[in-house]
């Protein structure tokens, strides 16, 4: 079942990257540039630590991100929004500093704990401008990825705080960011 889980879970996010590069490209969604630019960081910071470490499972969908994350950038670049007020700049510095710690502790948790806080940090920009301009994302890329992180939670199976980190984060946040895309349709629908 575990690995049925851990597969499924991997097909997600494949998906869900098609689904927002489609998006994009369509004009449906404007991802902000600051956040992605700090995605792809850590994500490439990610496989090539695991790469050096010789990862033969966690390598791919690590890989994967990463390769997605660069894709979502490059698009950014022409299609995004955002990336240069003082917020996203600030946002961009404090990532940087997080990543910076990440990559020199060599104590496990605060290398999880930074990379957590550094990705938070560079999403910061990204959900102020969902909160204002709900329309310019796609809530089915971050639904996606909101389910592939439960199905990752489930396939632990058990209570193991450092493997549940990473998973949990983004199920939260992507669940948080899917309510704010939908917040208005949620809201026009309880006014009817």
């Amino acid at each position: 079942m575990k690995a049925v889980l851990i597969a499924v879970s991997s097909v997600l996010v494949i998906v869900s990257y098609i689904v927002y590069a489609a998006a994009i490209l369509k004009g449906q969604a404007k991802p902000h540039r600051t956040t992605r630019f700090v995605t792809f960081l850590i994500a490439a910071i990610a496989t090539v630590a695991l790469l050096a470490q010789g990862s033969a499972v966690a390598i791919w969908l690590s890989g994967t991100f990463a390769v997605g994350s660069l894709i979502i950038f490059l698009l950014t670049v022409k299609f995004g929004m955002g990336g240069w007020s003082r917020t996203d700049i600030l946002c961009l510095i404090i990532s940087i500093f997080g990543i910076a710690f990440w990559q020199q502790t060599n104590n496990p948790m605060y290398a999880l704990v930074s990379s957590i806080g550094a990705d938070f940090v560079g999403q910061i920009p990204m959900l102020i401008k969902t909160y204002r301009y709900p329309e310019t994302e796609t809530w089915v890329f971050y639904f996606l990825d909101a389910t592939a992180s439960l199905l990752t939670i489930l396939a632990v199976g058990r209570f193991v705080p450092f493997e549940l980190a990473v998973p949990t984060y983004v199920f939260l946040l992507d669940s948080s960011i899917t309510v704010l895309i939908l917040r208005p349709k949620i809201a026009r629908r309880s006014n009817v």
